[in-house]
């Protein structure tokens, strides 16, 4: 879905990190059918291990379009983080998170949600460090899951960076 959306507005390449081999296998399989190997890959590992690869590669060399977590919820801010650190995000970067109900992510809620003076408090004190300096502006978005239970969506735009 989202492989072939970046395909019709003119994006190049699309990354999809699956931690289980086999869902990998079974991911490419339907990409293969949908006609999208040349756009899509899917690299095995964790999401961090995925990010530092493709950064390590020189495939992510600077700031990205979008980013996607639906994926281990606790890993979501560290992921994020990561990519603040290697100079990923920024101006008109969008993040979508989801599952934000079910089960529920605060603490990268807090930290998409909070001011630059909020996060650098909150970076001081963190064992792992993101660039408290990028100004994000999120919004909230209820949705349903296929099962009718109530989830959201957390879209969230870089502004840019405060000195």
């Amino acid at each position: 879905m989202f492989g072939h959306a970046m395909k019709q507005a003119g994006g190049t390449q699309y990354y999809s990190v699956e931690k289980s081999p086999l869902f990998a296998a079974v991911a490419t399989s339907l990409i293969d059918l949908a006609g999208l190997r040349d756009t899509v890959r899917v690299l095995v590992g964790t999401g961090a291990e995925g990010i530092q690869r493709l950064f390590d590669q020189g495939v992510l060399r600077s700031q990205i379009g979008m980013a996607f977590f639906d994926h281990h919820k606790p890993s979501y801010t560290s992921d994020l983080k990561l990519c603040e650190r290697l100079g990923l995000i920024g101006a008109g970067t969008v993040l979508v998170a989801d599952n934000m109900i079910l089960p529920g992510n605060p603490p990268y809620a807090e930290w998409v949600r909070a001011t630059v003076i909020d996060k650098r408090g909150i970076d001081h004190a963190a064992e792992e460090k993101g660039n408290p300096n990028l100004v994000y502006e999120s919004r909230f978005v209820k949705s349903f899951e296929p099962s009718g239970q109530e989830d959201a969506i957390e879209i969230t735009k870089c502004l840019g960076i405060e000195a």
